[in-house]
Formats: C-alpha cells, sequence, structure tokens
C-alpha cells in the first residue's frame, strides 16, 4: 500500500477558499528529492511531511520548487490530519519538531492555535523597485527574515493592487498591509507574494502573520487580532502577541480530498 496524501483547505471553514496544502503522513523517512518531487506533482503552494519522533512528529515543508523553513497553513492543516484522522485524540497536544524549533498546535472547539515564534521587522529605506514591482505607493517598508513588510495607506489598495510578479522574483518575498477601514470585522488586511519560492500570490500565510503580530501590536495598541488575508480565496487568522517571543495564531480547517501515493 502506498502513503496516503490528504489536501486540506486552512485557515477557512469553507471548502475551496483559505490556503490548500497537502498532508503526508509517512511510515517512515523520505529522501529529500523524493519529497520534492512529491511537492512538485501535488504543485500546491505547500506539502507536509510527518514522520513520528519521539512525542510527536517530525515535520518539513515543501513547496514545488524548495524546502521553506517555516510554514503557517500547512502545520495548521498537518494538525487537523492528525486529529480528524484519529493519530490524535482530542485532548492531545499536537508536536512538531522542524527546523524553527518545536512548534505545538492545541485543538480549541473548531479553531486550531498554533505556537509559533515571532519575527520582528525593522525600518529600511526600500530599494527604488520594490515600489515599481508592486505598483502602488507605501507608508513604510520594513524588513524581516521572511522578506518585506510594505504598509500602504488603505485597505482599498491592499485588495485591488495588481504585483509585476517578474519583477518581484528579483528581490525577495513582500507583506503588503494596511489597517481596516472603520467597521470592519478585522483589525487588520494582508496580502502576501513569493514568487521566488515558486508562488506568486500565497492564499493566507500563517508565518507572515508572525511578523504582522508584533508590527500591528505597536501601532493598535492591542494583543489580539482578527485578521484577513485578502487573496482571492480569501482567509481567517486569530492573532495573539503580548510583546514576548511567541505568537499565537488560530484558524479553521476543512479536508477536501484524500489519496493514495502509489510511487515508492
Amino acid at each position: 500500500m502506498g502513503q496516503i496524501i490528504t489536501q486540506v483547505d486552512a485557515f477557512t471553514n469553507t471548502a475551496f477558499a483559505g490556503n490548500p496544502a497537502a498532508v503526508c503522513i509517512l511510515s517512515e523517512a523520505k529522501s529529500d528529492r523524493w519529497m520534492q518531487n512529491v511537492a512538485q506533482e501535488m504543485n500546491l503552494s505547500e506539502t507536509a511531511f510527518l514522520v513520528r519522533q519521539d512525542e510527536g512528529f517530525n515535520l518539513r515543508w515543501f513547496t514545488p520548487t524548495v524546502e521553506v523553513p517555516l510554514c503557517g497553513h500547512a502545520t495548521l492543516a498537518s494538525a487537523h490530519v492528525l486529529w480528524s484522522e484519529g493519530h490524535l485524540l482530542a485532548d492531545e497536544v499536537a508536536r512538531f519538531y522542524t527546523k524553527s524549533g518545536v512548534l505545538v498546535a492545541k485543538l480549541q472547539g473548531d479553531w486550531i492555535e498554533l505556537d509559533f515564534p515571532v519575527n520582528h521587522s525593522q525600518e529600511i529605506i526600500a530599494p527604488l523597485e520594490l515600489s515599481q514591482a508592486l505598483g502602488v505607493a507605501y507608508k513604510s517598508v520594513y524588513q524581516n527574515s521572511l522578506g518585506y513588510l510594505v504598509e500602504v495607506e488603505s485597505e482599498e489598495l491592499v485588495r485591488e493592487m495588481q504585483p509585476n510578479f517578474q519583477q518581484l522574483r528579483t528581490l525577495s518575498n513582500v507583506i503588503v498591509t494596511s489597517a481596516t477601514n472603520p467597521g470592519s470585522d478585522y483589525d487588520f488586511i494582508s496580502r502576501f507574494f513569493a514568487p521566488g519560492l515558486g508562488i506568486n500570490e500565497d492564499p493566507v500565510t500563517g508565518a507572515a502573520h508572525c511578523c504582522l503580530a508584533s508590527f500591528w501590536r505597536s501601532r493598535l495598541n492591542k494583543d489580539h487580532f482578527l485578521a484577513y488575508q485578502a487573496s482571492s480565496r480569501g482567509g481567517v487568522v486569530k492573532v495573539s502577541y503580548s510583546g514576548d517571543d511567541r505568537v499565537f495564531i488560530s484558524g479553521q480547517a476543512v479536508t477536501v480530498m484524500r489519496g493514495e501515493l502509489i510511487t515508492a
């Protein structure tokens, strides 16, 4: 029998929204090349591979082109699969051993809470090419280990912008964000572009919210946020950050497909 692979829509409670990820729970470790080939075959923004380790699971994430050190939505999808397919009981914690350290997920009703490291940003003078590639003016530009964090004037600019992905590919990953309009259900809005990783626009990005948490805490003077990532699929993220070195990111998830990898 081959390996079971499950496709999950993360950061949504509705199928065909949020961010799709493939999750493969392996009976034994596979080679990097094999995992990269599977990720390329799935052609989703992320494919997660899990192998039992100690009191949890070793977890690695691959885009169609590269392995990445941290991925929120595929971690959320992985935790969802562990509980929904009976690998963990509802009251058990999901513990993941990753290249970003030990990550923990907890099931809280219909939501899954992820415990992630915060990613602080430093304000910079942006290269001229960045504004040209994004096609919008910005209020401020910051940089972190994920890439650029660009603040723009309005929610409408975030929603309507149409970047030049060919130009962006020569720069870095980019988070674009703004505060939401008065009366919105959300505190802030964002989009995430990563053409250099083979992902022009990621539908919903947990790792980006590790950067956005500290950025918006200092501006909105609050610790708890409801955020919206305004890709064409859209997704909702709860964010809690009290100023220490951890961010709590919560989302919902829906299984949409399950199949069998019949290749070795």
